[in-house]
């Protein structure tokens, strides 16, 4: 794992690129802790920069960046691992090579197959491709944008990183707010899309390349890949299902254990980073584990996670259990969240996350996780509602029934249900109402709550489970999952790998029929990865079919006891920064923070007041990081 940035410019001289680009490498430092490097050239007319930073993962010794070839000049810097190097290299053991790592291979397949290389590359990945022969330079992100990649234009100038604060300082810039999307963060709780809460400020998409032309100074972003679920293949069985199920996770597992460093693995008492911790420890037995507890009983799973390990000893008879417990005051710790969050994004496990991944980074540098499955396979509880209402006219009275007293939310999702997908996306997914967010920023939401090129690709014959599974794909998964993921594994300069988020397994759920993602028969979310896992060993059964838990701090009990909260809590909650920053309406945000309740809440409430009040302290101290200060931090 490591960090890029770089920069283009017509005006400036070698001597400033130079220099900013060190100083945006000295920024990403955290990213890359182990080494860094710069290189800056001219090319018609214009001064090119780029830098990168290294966390020594793969090929130690001849693995730095970036690298060249001296054939043509091609030149290349990138962030994440490529997994599948070693089957790649195959198709380019003719070219010649100066290092024995991952990221070569893929500069000789650009120079072989142009830009479709992308297409060949099973990993993580955000990268730049410079070609002085073809005067252009390509960024390019993987699939499921599982590795960041941002970038601005700045007068004259073209500058990317793989976060915001390098932008800042390499542009010699201070930061502005999009407000048009003020909205759309209270609506998602984070900013879907190639756009984000700071003016000028984008992501390049998941799955998308951008090629930026050196000589007229213009560029433009394409797909290269889109996460197509309408080709389902209704004639497989489950048994067939599970057996090709378990054939690509385990060599994904497999793939991301490639490291020239111990590899550890987070494991919570869910079912997949459970499942991915059982596969990795076949392979490697003496497996680190690292999994974080809550003294609020409904909210841990710490004992899930001892019986699983006690119960199966001969997957984890050498393997080392860490462990450490979040608690109230470890919300004192927000403000550091959210300035490397660097986007304001209102998620329970923020806490969490950054504690475990802390935790790991003092003993290995790279650890898997079981993000992804949720989303591809269908795993949160709303998929279950979506295939519920999508079905409910043609179920029979008592069926019917059944799922009514199942799905208490059901009947009012019935008649509020809307007719397109985006629409239901955004019902499913709205933490404010239209008139709370007006309340509460005094904008109405605008028509597009999201940016156009943000949406999936849907051809209309899908399933509507699949519709829901598409747009979170899209959206929350990049945009608010693996963001998180990413910042707080690399603010501690930890490598965290996602083995069901390989493509691969995406291609395949995507081709299953909904009933072996979601069955309302057994009332099983993930059931294909239940299936499997079962089917395989990999889990037992009471581990394989455990009801979903979210990974979530426990907001209500912790806000509603306020006195006990940290100084620059109680400050948002009930004094004067709100006011001052002129935002946001303080008594509007004063009322609810006087509404919260612990009545009928616990870790599987979606929303709740407090919910809303988190988002608001999320957002406060996002604005009073990057807007309320001197910006001495960016140069």
């Amino acid at each position: 794992m490591c960090g890029v940035n770089g920069m283009i410019s017509p005006d400036l001289t070698f001597h400033e690129i130079s220099r900013r680009v060190d100083q945006m490498n000295g920024i990403l430092q955290h990213r890359g802790p182990d080494d860094r490097k710069k290189v800056v050239y001219s090319v018609c007319g214009k001064t090119v920069g780029l830098g990168f930073v290294r966390l020594s993962i793969l090929d130690l010794e001849t693995g730095m960046q970036p690298i060249q070839c001296g054939l043509d000049d091609t030149l290349i810097i990138c962030n994440g691992q490529i997994y599948n190097f070693i089957e790649l290299k195959e198709m380019v053991k003719a070219e010649p090579f100066v290092s024995k790592g991952d990221v070569e291979v893929a500069l000789h397949l650009y120079r072989i197959k142009g830009i479709d290389f992308l297409s060949y590359l099973n990993g993580m990945y955000a990268g730049a491709i410079f070609d002085p022969r073809q005067s252009r330079l390509f960024l390019f992100r993987d699939r499921f944008g599982i590795k960041p990649l941002y970038y601005l234009i700045n007068k004259n100038d073209f500058l990317f990183s793989s976060e915001i604060k390098p932008l800042l300082a390499g542009g010699n810039i201070c930061p502005e707010m999009n407000s048009h999307r003020l909205a759309t963060y209270f609506t998602y709780r984070y900013i879907p899309g190639s756009e984000t809460l700071f003016k000028g400020i984008r992501r390049v998409p998941p799955g998308s390349f951008l090629e930026y032309d050196l000589i007229s100074g213009k560029y433009q972003v394409k797909r290269y890949w889109d996460y197509r679920l309408d080709a389902v293949n209704h004639d497989i069985i489950i048994d067939d299902a599970a057996d090709r199920f378990y054939d690509l996770f385990s060599d994904s597992v497999k793939i991301r254990l490639r490291s020239d460093v111990e590899v550890g693995s987070l494991i919570s008492g869910g079912i997949d980073s459970s499942a991915v911790s059982a596969q990795a420890a076949m392979q490697q037995p003496a497996l680190r584990l690292f999994s974080i507890a809550f003294e609020e009983e409904k909210y841990n799973e710490l004992a899930n996670v001892k019986n699983f390990l006690t119960g199966n000893p001969d997957k984890f008879n050498s393997a080392k259990l860490n462990s450490a417990v979040c608690r109230k005051n470890h919300l004192k710790y927000l403000p550091e969240i959210v300035k490397s969050l660097e986007e304001p994004v209102s998620l329970g496990t923020l806490l969490p996350t950054d504690m475990v991944c802390e935790m790991a980074a003092k003993q290995v540098k790279v650890v898997l996780t079981g993000e992804g499955a949720d989303e591809i396979f269908a795993g949160y509880r709303k998929f279950m509602i979506e295939s519920a209402a999508s079905q409910f006219m043609s179920l029979s009275e008592k069926k019917q029934n059944e799922l009514l007293h199942l799905f208490p939310e059901l009947n009012a999702y019935l008649v509020q249900r809307k007719n397109d997908p985006a629409s239901r996306y955004i019902q499913n997914e709205a933490l404010f109402a239209s008139d709370e967010i007006l309340k509460l920023t005094g904008q109405k939401p605008p028509l597009d709550l999201f940016s156009e090129d943000a949406p999936p690709f849907l051809k209309g014959n899908e399933d509507p489970v699949n519709q829901a599974i598409a747009f979170e794909t899209r959206f929350r998964l990049p945009d608010y999952v693996i963001l998180r993921l990413d910042r707080l594994s690399m603010r501690h300069s930890l490598e965290a790998r996602t083995p069901l988020l390989d493509y691969r397994l995406a291609e395949f759920a995507a081709m299953l029929p909904v009933n072996l993602k979601v069955d309302l028969e057994s009332v099983r979310e993930k059931y294909i990865c239940s299936h499997s896992y079962l089917k395989y060993s990999i889990l037992d059964h009471e581990t394989a079919y455990r009801r979903k838990q979210p990974f979530t701090i426990p907001i209500a009990d912790w806000l509603a006891a306020p006195d006990k909260l940290p100084d620059f809590l109680q400050e948002i909650l009930f004094g004067d920064i709100i006011r001052r920053q002129g935002i946001l309406d303080p008594e509007y945000a004063w009322s609810l923070a006087g509404q919260i309740t612990t009545h009928g809440i616990g870790p599987e409430t979606l929303v709740s007041v407090a919910d809303q009040v988190f988002s608001i302290i999320i957002f406060t101290l996002w604005y009073q990081e990057f807007f309320s200060c001197s910006f001495n931090f960016y140069r």
